[in-house]
């Protein structure tokens, strides 16, 4: 209470007639209300105010030039009314009601809730002949406890109807089966069987421990959590049951809930067979009737799967993040790429003399190049950016194939072995992707074996349940197993959560990028498939992978040959639209040869108006993404519009923009002459495609 309250209340006692003593005394009675949680007021017989303590402006947030002595009790009624502490309705009615039932002072309590939410109790005493006293106080937290108690005794008390109206039918018509003399008995006999079911057939851990944490009861799903028979667990301890390493975690929101209060709390064990299992456990204490604790009630639920849906949505988000940065690198990579293989390829044709020697300097450049562009490829796939080519692939046909590309990967010291499917077993994979998944972790086996050792394939059928279909997040069905095991030094178990994380390298610093298994990982995902690995140092690793199994494909039937459209060998004008100055130099010098005059634009903007004023063009050409606000899509849906029977093909270096556009045409940069002839052939006809 500030000062001025205390002088003030003081001033209400008669400052003769007393001993210092007594004073002191009166003083630190003050102070002690001060300390309470409660509002306390003292009212005279007029009612006039006497005395308050701190907790009385505190609770009813009264004004403190408001509370004096001798501010009349109709002041603070009307005050509350004003403000519509007492709800809707006229002032005046509830002043006038409240007023008449205080000065019958009478001993009354009552609850009263605020506008803001809380909840008071208000009980007032009345002091013969002199007044009365009145104590607020918050109760809000204890209703809100009482509130949620209550809803949870409710749920349960309708499943336990529910169920119980289940075993009445279901005994009623067992009853004209039985013998009449069986039948008393046998009710009796199912009394505590039924509620021993009820409460087994709850999807959850419920159990009871008494005030020493000792257990008295618990049903069957919280003593299987725990790897143990019901009659195992009764007569227990919780640190007996949990084990000292997890009570030590748990032991202070145990000690608040002895303490009266209802806590919630997370914790996580490992199982006999080596898996982590996670529970989430609200603990309600019960209180007898002279406010000791005498146990507590413990409702747990199982929450494995919610912390791995978890984990996998931060591996999600974080490939998504290294994704967003490998697509804008892989843009800027795709244009140079088709800036140099395209002058390599025109310095090739141009040169006049020697043609075998300039080879030599510039084929291994172009390969180069190409190599750049498949190396994008791959980090677009890692990213989940890069459109995949999935088709029916016999499984143990690419492995055996890939047997002696293995072979001259490997030292001589570590023996290849591969155990293969008698019968042929088709998935739904891109081929190329899958085998550089399999060279990239038979070159992590072999690092980590350099003295030597095994590697072994091995791929079966594999059919996914429902149960293991929510551990995995793919669809429940028929999959391929592909385990690539070897017997090398095994994975630090610190890193192991960490290994298909970008940039986390199981390598010695400095002998790998981190990419490799962040690669894998990410091809797997995209073709519908999962992966994990298993690995104990000094033992080796196993890396196992599913991906969706798929019918044999239908016998490939060879097209009669069609004439080549006339486009790729010379037509009408073509409007170049192309940002990119060096970019715009090459394809411009690449159509020419290809027999098309060529005009260009630099932009958007600039190609709409060639559109409108130069009829004569009969092809666009136009890059995807261009400054100035109007892009490859923009400029598509304008000529749609302009000029519906142009023929449009539109060149990217972002790997998702094919799919992007169903009625146009798009060209992957970075591409060649050969690559831009075949898509112009391809946009001359009724049935074109997108080009790879």
């Amino acid at each position: 209470m500030p000062t001025a309250d205390h002088a003030a209340t003081q001033e209400s006692v008669p400052k003769t007639g007393g001993s210092a003593a007594e004073r002191r005394r009166y003083d630190l009675l003050l102070a002690g209300l001060d300390l309470l949680d409660q509002g306390l007021a003292v009212f005279d017989s007029v009612p006039q105010l006497v005395a308050w303590n701190k907790a009385f402006l505190r609770l009813l947030d009264f004004p403190e030039t408001m509370v004096r002595v001798g501010t009349p009790f109709e002041d603070f009624v009307r005050y509350n009314a004003e403000r519509g502490e007492y709800g809707e309705g006229e002032y005046e009615s509830q002043v006038a009601a409240r007023m008449a039932a205080v000065r019958a002072f009478q001993p009354h309590y009552t609850e009263r809730v605020r506008p803001n939410g809380e909840v008071l109790a208000i009980r007032g005493v009345p002091i013969p002949n002199l007044g009365f006293v009145s104590l607020w106080t918050d109760i809000t937290e204890q209703r809100r406890y009482e509130a949620l108690i209550q809803k949870q005794n409710t749920e349960l008390e309708l499943r336990v109807k529910a169920r119980t109206r289940e075993l009445e039918e279901a005994n009623s018509r067992l009853a004209g089966a039985n013998a009449e003399i069986d039948q008393i008995a046998g009710a009796l006999r199912r009394s505590e069987s039924r509620l021993r079911l009820i409460m087994d057939s709850i999807p959850a851990l419920i159990a009871y421990v008494d005030a020493d944490q000792r257990y008295q009861f618990a049903n069957r799903g919280y003593a299987e959590w725990f790897g143990l028979a019901a009659g195992d667990i009764v007569g227990r301890t919780i640190e007996e049951v949990f084990g000292a390493e997890i009570y030590r975690e748990i032991r202070d929101n145990l000690e608040r809930a002895y303490a009266g209060e209802a806590v919630t709390y997370e914790y996580a064990r490992d199982t006999a067979d080596g898996r982590s299992v996670h529970a989430r456990s609200v603990v309600v204490p019960e209180i007898g009737g002279d406010g000791r604790v005498l146990g507590a009630f413990v409702l747990s639920i199982d929450i494995t799967e919610q912390k791995a849906s978890q984990a996998a949505l931060i591996q999600a988000q974080k490939m998504e993040a290294v994704g967003q940065l490998t697509g804008g690198l892989a843009h800027d990579f795709n244009n140079l790429l088709t800036i140099i293989i395209g002058n390599l390829r025109g310095l090739q044709e141009q040169l006049p003399a020697h043609p075998e020697r300039a080879g030599e300097y510039v084929a291994p450049a172009l390969d180069a190049a190409r190599r750049g562009a498949e190396l994008i490829k791959r980090l677009l796939t890692f990213s989940r950016h890069q459109a995949l080519e999935p088709c029916a692939v016999e499984i143990g046909a690419l492995v055996q194939n890939m047997m002696q590309l293995l072979a001259r990967s490997l030292t001589e010291s570590i023996e290849i072995q591969s155990r293969l499917p008698t019968a042929r077993l088709y998935a739904m994979v891109d081929p190329h992707q899958l085998e550089n998944a399999l060279l990239n972790l038979a070159i992590n086996a072999r690092d980590a074996m350099p003295g030597g050792g095994t590697l072994a394939i091995t791929v079966v059928e594999r059919h996914i349940d429902a149960s293991l279909s929510r551990v995995t997040e793919i669809p429940v069905g028929d999959y391929v197993q592909i385990d690539v095991s070897d017997t090398g030094r095994g994975i630090d178990p610190a890193l192991l959560p960490r290994v298909f994380e970008p940039f986390v390298t199981t390598k010695a610093f400095g002998a790998g990028s981190g990419l490799g298994l962040s690669m894998v990982y990410g091809f797997v995902r995209q073709s519908g498939g999962n992966i994990r690995i298993l690995s104990t140092p000094g033992s080796g690793t196993n890396v196992r992978f599913v991906l969706p199994k798929a019918e044999p494909p239908a016998p490939a039937v060879t097209p009669a040959p069609r004439p080549r459209s006339g486009t790729a060998g010379g037509g009408g004008l073509v409007l170049l639209v192309e940002d990119e100055a060096e970019i715009r130099r090459i394809l411009r010098l690449q159509l020419g040869e290809l027999g098309y005059p060529v005009i260009e634009a630099t932009n958007g903007v600039d190609a709409r108006q060639m559109i409108e004023d130069v009829a004569e063009i009969r092809l666009m050409i136009s890059d995807v993404v261009m400054p100035g606000g109007v892009g490859g899509r923009e400029l598509l849906a304008f000529a749609r519009d302009r000029r519906p029977d142009l023929p449009v093909l539109l060149i990217t270096g972002f790997a998702g923009d094919a799919a992007s556009f169903p009625d146009a045409p798009v060209l992957r940069k970075p591409f060649d002459r050969s690559g831009l002839a075949a898509a112009l052939d391809a946009l001359a006809t009724p049935d074109h495609e997108s080009p790879p």
